[in-house]
């Protein structure tokens, strides 16, 4: 049995380790002893005759089964309504068995505890402080579970009832009842599920330490304290902990337990390497656990006396090879040459995401152009349009490493988060709407040359480049995922070398179309089919300003809708009079005329412009006026990584649905793989719980839960199955592909 030293030992190691560390662990062996004092006191105070009366037991009356025995104890046997309590589910257990820990290994099944305040005071949890486990080798697998008397504590808030319904509050005057209903699973060479309803009623008055509150501090004694060290792991496995404190002499053994299964294989043995400052354990990795993922758990540390500490961690994943050598790139080669590859394929699909089909306007007229144009202007114009989308990728590319390094959350599409960014690109392509549907020309004019035959120089093939990569943004192609990760998380040199590939590969086929002369050859003569196809192309950019201003009213409310439509009508009136400019000055040439409305068309541009502020200002604190998480359907759960836990320890399968607002591949595969009704029919039928959480905001949990996942971006799709590992899906979804991952 794993031995604990006692709250008022200090280990050499202990003794080498942070100062706030160190100051945990004597503040919880002071408040051990405080309540030692008090519950003695308390008991003794009878026989000494003093007026004291004993302290009742707060503990409930035990539910005994042929295994185990089970009670709901609180560390108080008052309350005064208002104060959190500390609360646990107690389980005595039979010789040779044992319950598990959060995460049970490679078999078994955690605990689950609900409890509920009624009466005077309200309140409910099931969160667990899970105290450290022992672990349990059988052949191949490994468990990690607890023997003996157990005790898993929680922290129960509480609140008045008055206050609850809205009264004022007049004091706790009453009695408050704790019921809890447990689960668990007892194993020896059989397992059995067990289950108790329990209950506790506390009388009212200020926190008094019961005669279980030792329990309690003992059961905080054993949980993990947050380490003080630096911790990374390779992609070849190695766990790395760096520090002071430690060397051979403080540590002679450690072990590390991850706090999900499908990680590692639990079972292999975990070879330690000790040097001064570095602790290195060598761990499996299995096949599905990203090498861009972290890995957050128990690592457990034991010196030479034989006292364990347990710190929790979350290892990084390392930029050098194992070991802790670097090598010179701080990428391994191979995994360098992966991403620029996933990269550029990732660039490639871009072209087909429904995000992209707007800028399809310009990029089709410019082809059909290049049919009357010599090879020379064919080939000059896709290179300005390649750098163009090149010199975006890496203008973003750079902006998000230096976010992130500045400390910043910087994300894949996180410029959509921002009801301005939003509205300036619904302004941007209403804008080109207008220019296609010839309401003005975006291109310079002189009098005696029609409109119809004016020429555009190399910046506009440049600006369409340009255009291309913003308006893609909102995208997530295969292969992009773990591209972006891995340039985010690698050197700033490689990471742009990874998001130029990314920009080739948007380039590519119109790279390709121009400089294969059997595939210009096959473009269609130019005729007047070019116009009517202009204006046709300018309605799919109309809707797609509808689309944003769905966006914009879920981020910024009402408010920012009332801007940004303002400013679609003063850039129209402006585009107007622009056009209207044009024809005067081509019919008339420079006249007083002409130049009064390219000034009131600039007036009208320069008010618009003026929203600007008042929308910046709506940015920095939006009123939200909706969320994709409101009115989800049954079975459909607003996503906390505390819920898909809870409903993981009760055994139920989650499908983690990451989307946004302004992602149209997010909304693609919802409304075409998602939301139909077999896989609706599909979810219910095997009781999966859709987990969705909505990134259209900026919100830091959902940040933290992709970074976990090794990813920068959305959508992201994640099964949890009642058993067995994590089913990360693509980004493209499709019906078939949801049916069967539920259905394994």
């Amino acid at each position: 049995m794993r031995r604990l030293p006692p709250f008022w030992s200090v280990s050499p190691l202990a003794a080498a380790q942070a100062p706030s560390v160190l100051a945990h662990r004597m503040a919880r062996g002071l408040r051990a002893m405080v309540m030692l004092c008090a519950v003695g006191a308390t008991l003794g105070g009878a026989g000494l005759g003093g007026g004291w009366q004993r302290a009742e037991a707060a503990e409930s009356a035990p539910v005994s089964t042929e295994h185990s025995t089970a009670t709901l104890i609180t560390d108080s046997d008052t309350t005064d309504g208002h104060t959190p309590l500390h609360v646990a589910l107690r389980l005595k257990l039979q010789n040779g068995w044992h319950t598990y820990w959060l995460n049970p290994g490679d078999a078994g099944e955690a605990p689950t505890v609900t409890v509920t305040a009624e009466g005077a005071a309200r309140g409910s949890t099931s969160t667990i402080q899970w105290p450290t486990p022992h672990r349990i080798p059988d052949a191949s697998l490994m468990s990690y579970a607890y023997t003996g008397d157990v005790v898993l504590p929680m922290e129960l808030p509480l609140h008045p009832a008055d206050a609850a319904a809205g009264a004022p509050t007049q004091g706790n005057t009453g009695s408050t009842r704790l019921k809890a209903h447990a689960n668990w699973l007892v194993c020896e060479n059989v397992c059995v599920p067990e289950e108790a309803d329990l209950t506790v009623t506390l009388q009212a008055g200020p926190p008094h330490p019961s005669a279980e509150a030792p329990l309690f501090a003992a059961a905080a004694d054993a949980t993990p304290v947050p380490s003080p060290y630096a911790a990374t792991l390779s992609a070849e496995g190695v766990l790395e902990v760096k520090g002071d404190g430690l060397s051979a002499q403080s540590v002679q053994d450690a072990w590390f337990m991850p706090g999900k299964p499908g990680l590692i294989d639990q079972a292999a043995d975990q070879k330690v390497s000790i040097q001064t400052g570095v602790v290195r354990l060598h761990l499996k990795r299995l096949p599905e656990f990203a090498p861009t993922q972290p890995l957050s758990g128990v690592l457990v540390l034991k010196d030479a006396a034989g006292n364990e500490r347990a710190l929790s961690l979350s290892a990084a994943p390392a930029a050098g090879a194992a070991g802790g050598t670097t090598a010179g790139s701080g990428l391994a080669q191979a995994g360098f040459l992966q991403q620029v590859v996933f990269a550029f394929l990732g660039g490639l699909i871009l072209n087909l995401m429904p995000c992209v089909f707007p800028i399809l306007a310009m990029k089709a007229l410019s082809l059909a152009r290049l049919g009357k144009a010599e090879r020379r202007t064919q080939v000059t114009s896709a290179a300005c349009y390649g750098l163009g989308v090149m010199l975006t990728f890496l203008a973003l590319g750079g902006l998000m490493m230096s976010l992130r390094l500045a400390g910043a959350a910087a994300d894949w599409g996180f410029q959509f988060q921002s009801p301005l960014f939003v509205t300036l690109v619904t302004w941007l392509l209403f804008v080109m709407a207008l220019n296609l549907l010839g309401v003005f020309e975006f291109m310079p004019v002189t009098a005696g040359q029609s409109l119809a035959n004016a020429t555009h120089g190399h910046w506009h093939d440049v600006t369409t480049g340009i255009l291309a990569v913003i308006v893609a943004t909102p995208c997530t192609a295969p292969f992009m995922g773990v591209a972006i990760a891995g340039a985010l998380s690698g050197p700033p040199a490689m990471g742009l070398i990874v998001f130029a590939a990314m920009g080739l590969g948007l380039a590519a086929p119109y790279l390709l179309l121009t400089t294969v002369p059997g595939l210009a050859a096959r473009l269609p003569k130019p005729g007047a089919w070019m116009q009517y196809l202009r204006q046709f192309l300018a309605f799919p950019l109309l809707g797609s300003c509808v689309w944003l201003l769905w966006v914009a009213s879920l981020e910024g409310g009402a408010s920012v809708v009332l801007l940004l439509a303002t400013g679609l009508v003063l850039l129209s009136f402006a585009g107007w009079i622009y056009g209207v400019a044009q024809v005067k000055l081509i019919q008339e040439g420079h006249t007083r005329t002409s130049t009064a409305l390219h000034g009131l068309g600039l007036l009208g541009l320069l008010a618009a412009l003026a929203l600007v502020p008042a929308l910046r200002h709506q940015s920095a604190a939006p009123a939200p006026g909706g969320s994709l998480t409101s009115g989800l359907a049954k079975g459909t759960e607003p996503f906390s990584e505390a819920r898909m836990a809870e409903l993981h320890a009760a055994g139920k399968p989650v499908f983690v649905d990451m989307t946004a607002a302004w992602c149209i591949t997010c909304l693609v595969n919802e409304r075409v793989a998602l939301n139909t009704p077999a896989t609706q029919a599909a979810f219910a039928a095997h009781g999966v719980t859709v987990l969705r959480g909505d990134w259209t905001n900026h919100d830091p949990a959902i940040g933290a839960f992709l970074h976990a996942h090794g990813r920068d971006g959305v959508p992201f799709y994640l099964y949890v199955p009642a058993h067995g590992p994590e089913v990360v899906l693509p980004q493209i979804l499709t019906p078939g592909l949801v049916l069967r991952t539920v259905g394994e």
